[in-house]
């Protein structure tokens, strides 16, 4: 499946040009972030700092990466969001038209979301999000939803405004859902929604005090089958059946450079597998191969693990 022209401009008709047969469907998550390679984190405060790797924009947000992802293990993907009229829009039609991936982008007057991502020497982030590119009534067009939504084996949902709001017509057109709520503290009413409503959920540990004890709630108040928390280097944790299962970190296969975009990485893998009909501990193996691949990726750059690269890795080490 191309992304093209037509699929781009005629979203607000309804008319995906290319939907027909679509592995995973990703919501969301489109947008630029700007790379900052500093120092150190936390970063002291300072009148000026000299940034000698250079302060760049890229395309590249949490749903562009697990397009990215998604599309280099071989599955046909389709990536549906809003895009504004201007340069960083540009940057995220570029990306997909480059790595091939289909894109269907609503007119967003407001224009593309975007961040600005503080890097340390160890590769990790902290990362800076304009929420001023949306708009409270925003809503992806019902016809465009619907006829993708028919159309996918699986839809991957960003935690983006206005995703929540296509959660009930993905159930209703029987796609499997996920989402990735990120750094969630447990608490925040926002993420709920998706937590509750998605077959599998992915989450960061970063901010979660109890990682077990939340999962098990993700588990019981919704429909999730499957609860991952992913731990950087400490691996993941996964939940499922009831039972929790810690899943290694796998060996990166270079120098950690950058941690942007590894739980992208971890969920694109874990979807290939779910959807090549494998276990969830080899889903989560997979992730963990393919997440520690991304650490050795600079931020600056737009690569993903192949589908031949992560089976020839998962052989050779046994996952």
């Amino acid at each position: 499946m191309r992304a093209d022209s037509e699929t781009t401009e005629n979203a607000s008709t309804g008319d995906t040009g290319h939907a027909d047969d679509i592995d995973v469907l990703v919501l969301g998550g489109a947008g630029v972030d700007t790379i900052v390679y500093v120092p150190e984190l936390p970063l002291p405060y300072a009148d000026s700092y000299m940034i000698d790797g250079g302060i760049r924009a890229r395309a590249g947000q949490t749903g562009d990466f697990v397009a990215l992802g998604l599309a280099a293990l071989g599955l046909r993907t389709h990536h549906l969001d809003f895009l504004g009229d201007d340069p960083e829009g540009d940057l995220v039609r570029a990306l997909h038209r480059d790595k091939d991936i289909a894109l269907t982008a609503v007119p967003q007057p407001a224009g593309t979301k975007r961040a600005v991502n503080l890097v340390g020497p160890d590769g990790r982030r902290l990362s800076l999000y304009d929420n001023s590119r949306g708009r409270p009534d925003d809503r992806f067009p019902e016809d465009t939803l619907r006829t993708l939504a028919a159309a996918c084996r699986h839809a991957h949902v960003s935690i983006t405004h206005p995703c929540a709001e296509a959660l009930p017509v993905l159930r209703e057109a029987g796609a499997g859902i996920s989402t990735d709520l990120h750094n969630w503290d447990g608490e925040n009413p926002y993420h709920e929604a998706f937590a509750h409503e998605a077959d599998v959920v992915f989450v960061s540990v970063t901010a979660l005090t109890d990682p077990e004890t939340t999962m098990r709630r993700i588990a019981g108040r919704g429909r999730a089958e499957v609860v991952v928390a992913t731990a950087g280097a400490k691996g993941a944790y996964l939940l499922t059946g009831g039972e929790l299962t810690h899943v290694p970190a796998a060996v990166p296969p270079g120098p950690v450079v950058d941690s942007n975009g590894a739980g992208d990485a971890f969920a694109s893998a874990f979807l290939f597998g779910r959807l090549a009909g494998e276990t969830p501990l080899r889903c989560a193996e997979y992730g963990a191969l393919a997440g520690a691949y991304a650490c050795t990726v600079p931020s600056t750059q737009s690569a993903a693990l192949s589908r031949d690269a992560l089976l020839a890795r998962a052989a050779a080490t046994g996952r």
